[in-house]
């Protein structure tokens, strides 16, 4: 199996009534079930996937399978933030779906930018950032919602850093995210292991109040939405996520000018 392909995942299905929820609870632990995902989904819950979009010919339509395949009730959210690699082809040759909604930023504007495009176009319970390149599992969503269905959280945070069952990373990715990780916590009073993560997920309501006056427009919207959510003090959560991490000559296009950057908007906001 490559390192691209994932074996179909059991919890990823568990749309669960009231009856076998509570049967299963009978069987296991309460903690074997929350450590499961096994919990009841409300039947009114719609989970928003917010997924910018540069340049991600060779994924884009495969993060769209994988997304679905979760079963979870959802809204796909597409930004295409200007591709020119023929992923916007492939977007506009879509055929139409009532899940699906796709976007196009005339020219390249940045993820921040695609991000507020699509957190503006959301009507789910719960809004979470997707990206398109494969280095998220979307299989966590599931695990990720259950302190919003739980209503124990108004934010939670997929961590890459909260356990060890994960490919081992370079030191210095780890080195820099640490560093940033610690001055965010340092400047919000939070006590993060990730905030670069890409796996933000966020009620909806909560988004939608702060994004018109979001402003930056590259990965420096990873502090930013972070600060500006501190700021409320808000319910952080945080869980353990999957990361396939791929490399610059993979198309990995943050760089040490946004760590930088991500110093400055510590600052700045």
């Amino acid at each position: 199996m490559s390192e691209k392909q994932h074996p179909a995942d059991c919890s990823s299905s568990l749309n669960l009534s009231h009856v076998q929820a509570n049967r299963l609870g009978q069987m296991l632990t309460d903690d074997a079930c929350r450590r499961l995902g096994i919990f009841v989904i409300p039947e009114d819950f719609v989970l928003s996937v917010v997924i910018p979009v540069y340049n991600e010919v060779d994924t884009v339509l495969t993060v769209i399978e994988r997304v679905r395949r979760t079963g979870l009730p959802l809204e796909l959210i597409l930004v295409d933030d200007g591709s020119q690699d023929g992923t916007r082809e492939k977007l506009q040759a879509l055929s139409p779906s009532s899940d699906l909604k796709v976007i196009f930023h005339e020219k390249n504007r940045g993820k921040g930018a695609a991000l507020r495009t699509g957190f503006a176009e959301a009507s789910g319970t719960a809004v979470v950032v997707q990206d398109a390149d494969l280095e998220y599992d979307p299989d966590d969503f599931r695990f990720l919602i259950q302190p919003i269905v739980e209503n124990q959280a108004d934010v939670v945070y997929g961590t890459r850093y909260g356990h060890h069952d994960r490919p081992v990373p370079p030191l210095w990715h780890v080195a820099v995210n640490r560093l940033i990780t610690r001055l965010a916590n340092l400047r919000t009073g939070l006590y993060l292991s990730d905030v670069e993560t890409c796996y933000k997920l966020m009620r909806r309501e909560l988004i939608q109040e702060l994004a018109p006056n979001l402003k930056e427009n590259r990965f420096g919207i990873e502090i930013e939405l972070t600060v500006k959510l501190a700021r409320k003090r808000v319910r952080f959560y945080e869980r353990p996520i999957r990361y396939d991490r791929r490399g610059f000559d993979q198309g990995k296009k943050i760089g040490w000018r946004d760590g930088l950057r991500a110093l400055y908007c510590m600052l700045r906001y």
